[in-house]
């Protein structure tokens, strides 16, 4: 029998020495790893491995490192963004203070990095160091995008989707190369594991785009609409930008970087005018068409069909998620 991915990454997790002393440096990590959260990247990587092999164990710690690392990016947004709760608790920043949210954050990127060196075999070190070090740029890279368009006045579509793909999609490519490389699969069958977690990447932001619009606000997890209150560029309000006629362009100038006297109806207004252009229906395509793309390179790596199922059927869930 195939061990359980979610158990031993939950063990593993439960058992991971952060530090001790000081105290206020370690308690904030082990404070915001204990937060939840879906465990997404640790989860494929162990995923991928086990395509190739059921001996899972050696790549538990090189997985924690993709959460390990997932959450030193939530503490930094979060300081960033000045946001008060992550998943309904208070913020570490808010908990503790800025420096305090910082000073933890590096820890953590030192921590990802030594569950990868102490744990990777020689052989393959070099390779792996390497390609995270990358996916920790370009997911900085996109990060830094996310913060450049808050103020930039236009913002094109593939921009949009490029921002997204460094911020959010490489690292699951990335947790899904890692497990395959571990587990001996071949330079070929690793590509297009990293090409399938891309893709659901960017399948996955656009669904996260499109439920902030038009999703249950008692399964979201967060206030609908909040991306049309802050005025955030998604694929949603660029592609309505670029489609809508002057009267709608007037429409959005009206409620686009003004103050906010009624966040409800600006949400509102905006919603109605993407329900005109049919906006809804060309991001559930463009998900659709990441998707399918995903499936693709599943298809294509050297695995038996029945080892392939917990991903195809991973990949679903998030496809049909409501929050």
């Amino acid at each position: 029998m195939q061990p359980d991915p979610s158990s031993l990454l939950q063990q593993a997790l439960r058992e991971l020495d952060y530090g001790q002393q000081p105290a206020n440096l370690y308690d904030p990590i082990r404070y915001i790893m204990s937060l939840g959260g879906k465990r997404l990247r640790p989860l494929l990587t162990l995923l991928g491995g086990q395509l190739f092999t059921d001996e899972l164990g050696p790549l538990v710690k090189p997985a924690l490192a993709t959460e390990v690392f997932h959450n030193f990016t939530l503490l930094h947004d979060d300081l960033m963004d000045q946001a008060p709760l992550r998943r309904g608790q208070p913020t570490v920043h808010e908990k503790w203070n800025a420096n305090v949210a910082i000073l933890s954050g590096d820890v953590m990127l030192v921590r990802a990095y030594e569950l990868l060196f102490e744990n990777v075999s020689l052989p393959l070190l070099p390779q792996v160091l390497r390609r995270f070090s990358q996916t920790a740029a370009e997911v900085c890279e996109g990060q830094q995008w996310d913060m450049n368009f808050e103020t930039e006045t236009t913002v094109t579509i593939p921009q949009y989707l490029d921002m997204i793909r460094l911020k959010t999609a490489v690292l699951l490519g990335f947790a899904l190369e890692l497990g395959a490389t571990l587990a001996g699969a071949s330079a070929t069958d690793a590509e297009h594991l990293r090409q399938f977690g891309t893709d659901i990447g960017l399948a996955f932001q656009l669904r996260d785009d499109l439920l902030d619009v038009y999703g249950d606000a008692a399964t979201f997890g967060k206030r609908v609409g909040g991306d049309i209150i802050s005025d955030k560029k998604t694929f949603l309000l660029l592609t309505a930008l670029a489609q809508a006629t002057a009267a709608q362009q007037a429409t959005l100038a009206q409620y686009l970087g003004q103050p906010i006297l009624d966040a409800e109806a600006k949400v509102q207004a905006v919603r109605a005018i993407y329900d005109e252009l049919h906006i809804r229906p060309q991001t559930e395509a463009l998900i659709n068409e990441y998707f399918q793309a995903a499936l693709q390179h599943l298809e294509r790596v050297a695995a038996p069909a029945a080892r392939k199922q917990p991903l195809h059927h991973l990949a679903l869930q998030l496809m049909d998620r409501e929050n």
